[in-house]
């Protein structure tokens, strides 16, 4: 039995991936809903290759380039609305939840409770909700399979164990595009210098929240509640190859890794297929051939984005929503150039100082903090550098 996915993002990273999954295992997924962004010329490719029953853009004149383009066999709706009905299709047993952002959020909550299983690779929907998120899984049965590759790497290493055994877990992280320069070297920094990774080919903040470390700071929040870990069992080692994902450390002293070149059809399909392990087209590893593989201690000085996402995720309440929305608006900022590179942590550091957490919070009450925390980033005045 095929099964029958709903993909949020499906032009982005993420998405654009899982469709080459889904190319080389036709007979094992049926592609049921789409959505994206602005970008219409994709989407158009992507609806006539998997003719999917209805997409969904981020605007209408979007949404009617497309419905343009395709005829009336598509249903084409546009805005969140658009990606509620993606998300829960009646026809669609899994949801690939690939957008970037919290506007995740809604629609990957609408499928849990719909009964869809969930392949998540938006982070920002733990970061932002975990304990609304992981309570309404449970309720309704709903399995969370980890997307990104390092929890897809615990996860695999976690198969078949005990939690109570679990000492800590350790996530790794590359660095990013700065990795060899001091804090004092990154006044000055372009855009286009942020946006060069060294291992993985990402969008443009994704990319950027790994040159500040955020990403992986968002990593460690979603962590603690995919695993139900304290903060203190949960450590971010720099590894600059990207070839071990992550490790867990067992009470027993044993640690158990989980290595593959950097190629994100890995985690993708092992999240669709689980538990089963199918052929993917990917570089084989040669561990020969890589030779030696490198680690450093993290340091907290130098990446001021991970020290304060620590701090918010042990602070809780909406704390990290905050975190999360201030992080957009800053990185958006940068990539306008109106503010410079280092002043993207100074900003998420006022608007976590700036605001009264609420404990245990609502929806509608987190939804308020991130609001609130977009307009004081917004309006944090950091001039440009040189």
């Amino acid at each position: 039995m095929s099964e029958k996915l709903a993909i949020l993002g499906s032009t982005g990273s993420i998405g654009t991936s899982t469709l080459e999954v889904v190319r080389g295992q036709r007979e094992e997924f049926e592609v049921i809903s789409l959505s994206a962004g602005s970008n219409v010329e994709l989407m158009i490719k992507q609806i006539r290759e998997f003719h999917p029953k209805v997409v969904s853009m981020a605007s209408r004149e979007a949404a009617e380039r497309v419905q343009a383009e395709v005829g009336p066999y598509v249903q084409v709706l546009w805005g969140e609305e658009g990606l509620l009905e993606v998300a829960t299709h009646p026809e669609a047993t899994y949801l690939v939840s690939a957008l970037v952002g919290s506007q995740g959020l809604r629609p990957t909550l609408a499928a849990i409770q719909a009964g869809k299983k969930i392949g998540l690779a938006n982070k920002e929907t733990l970061v932002t909700a975990g304990h609304i998120v992981t309570t309404e899984a449970q309720k309704a049965n709903v399995p969370l399979l980890p997307i990104d590759s390092e929890h897809s790497a615990i996860f695999q290493c976690l198969n078949g164990e005990s939690m109570s055994d679990v000492e800590r877990l350790i996530i790794t992280a590359s660095g990013g595009s700065f990795r060899d320069r001091s804090r004092t070297e990154l006044a000055n920094v372009t855009v286009e210098d942020a946006l060069k990774h060294p291992n993985w080919a990402m969008g443009a903040k994704i990319t950027i929240d790994s040159a500040t470390m955020m990403n992986k700071g968002l990593e460690v929040i979603e962590a603690h509640w995919l695993f139900e870990l304290d903060y203190d069992k949960i450590d971010v080692l720099l590894h600059p190859q990207s070839i071990i994902h992550s490790l867990v450390e067992f009470q027993d002293g044993a640690v158990m890794a989980q290595l593959g070149t950097p190629d994100m059809k890995v985690p993708i399909q092992y999240a669709l297929t689980f538990p089963n392990r199918l052929p993917v087209q990917t570089t084989k590893l040669d561990l020969a051939k890589i030779a030696t593989l490198d680690f450093r201690e993290m340091d907290f000085d130098r990446y001021v984005a991970l020290r304060l996402a620590f701090e918010a995720g042990r602070a809780g309440g909406t704390m990290p929503t905050v975190l999360n929305a201030a992080n957009e608006v800053a990185v958006a900022r940068f990539l306008r150039n109106e503010i410079p590179f280092l002043a993207i942590d100074r900003i998420v550091e006022l608007t976590l100082e700036s605001h009264q957490s609420s404990v245990n919070p609502t929806l509608e009450e987190i939804e308020e903090a991130d609001s609130w925390a977009r307009r004081f980033a917004a309006s944090q005045i950091i001039p440009v550098l040189g």
